[in-house]
């Protein structure tokens, strides 16, 4: 499978995931499942007649993808129109999209992103202020630049998404799950092994944050044994890594990040990026893939909103200007 069938699977998964999950979200554990039960033994799922999963609710129509998705393309777009990692101009669009009335916003970053603190100082002043910057904001919208700095190689990845993170996040723990969130991506676009990728990336780490990492990516590890809310950063991850593991398809992935409850959206979200990866885009049902749309609030073009010919065309403009243009960014 060529990179660019997984860039897209991922950019497109992580959308889906996104807008699939949102109606579940802060739900209990297994309501998914019940309410879209898998197909009865001895059935195969092209004679089952699905039901509408993609459904909406929740203040979501169905399809309808959130703000994990709306700001992983503010990413992309700041990307792109500066021709590589320009963090004023990337929190500035945060900012233009925060005072745009989205549906949803994390409280962190609604607090950073209008507490009138320059872009250097705003996240940082946040963490010393509260304690608590740990979210997974940062996480959720880190698909497009994983796909932007997949070619640059791991220093350059993880020193990105480092940088990203804390635009928003003052706590290192957000840095460094976004980071190894980045460089799983970036291994497995390039159809590297995700169990040799875990152990390579954890040495990168920092060590302040190796093994917390390390706990919630074992093998052994499942989200059960988790001690914070889904809502974390670390949880997060650890829980879309053992949906993608335990799992064989980019359905069943999703079903089962979904069926965890709690965040669902944000968590279905880094499954859906990961098995996108794996999996390529022709996975990923196209009775998902039909519904799905992206508004984009505080875009330049009013109104915008992004379908899947639109979500395939932006990760085709991230590879290209990767490949031609991308300098290697330092880790910080």
């Amino acid at each position: 499978m060529e990179i660019t069938e997984r860039a897209v699977g991922a950019v497109v998964g992580s959308a889906v995931g996104d807008a699939l999950g949102a109606p579940f979200e802060f739900g209990s554990a297994g309501g998914f499942g019940t309410r879209f039960p898998e197909a009865p033994p001895g059935s195969s799922r092209a004679e089952r007649r699905y039901a509408n999963e993609m459904c909406g609710g929740g203040g979501w129509d169905a399809g309808e993808a959130t703000d994990d998705t709306q700001m992983a393309v503010h990413v992309a777009y700041s990307l792109l129109e500066r021709d590589g990692l320009d963090l004023p101009d990337m929190f500035a669009r945060f900012q233009r999209w925060a005072r745009s009335e989205p549906k949803d916003i994390g409280l962190q970053t609604e607090d950073v992103l209008t507490n009138g603190l320059p872009w250097d100082l705003a996240a940082g002043v946040h963490f010393q202020t509260t304690g608590r910057a740990a979210g997974n904001g940062s996480l959720m919208r880190a698909t497009t630049p994983a796909v932007y700095f997949a070619r640059d190689g791991r220093t350059a990845t993880m020193g990105a998404a480092r940088r990203i993170a804390a635009l928003t996040h003052g706590d290192r723990a957000a840095w460094e799950g976004t980071a190894i969130f980045h460089e799983l991506l970036r291994v497995m676009l390039l159809g590297g092994d995700l169990p040799t990728a875990l152990a390579e990336t954890l040495a990168e780490v920092h060590p302040d944050h190796r093994e917390r990492y390390a706990t919630v990516l074992a093998p052994t590890w499942h989200p059960t044994d988790a001690t914070e809310f889904n809502g974390a950063v670390w949880p997060c991850l650890g829980s879309a890594v053992w949906a993608l593991r335990t799992t064989s398809s980019y359905e069943d992935a999703l079903r089962a990040a979904i069926d965890l409850g709690g965040d669902t959206d944000t968590v279905a979200a880094v499954t859906g990026a990961l098995a996108g990866a794996r999996y390529g885009l022709p996975a990923i049902p196209v009775r998902w893939t039909d519904r799905l749309h992206v508004p984009i609030p505080g875009s330049e073009s009013a109104g915008e909103v992004l379908r899947l010919p639109d979500l395939v065309h932006l990760t085709d403009r991230l590879l290209t200007r990767t490949a031609e243009t991308s300098e290697p960014i330092a880790d910080r």
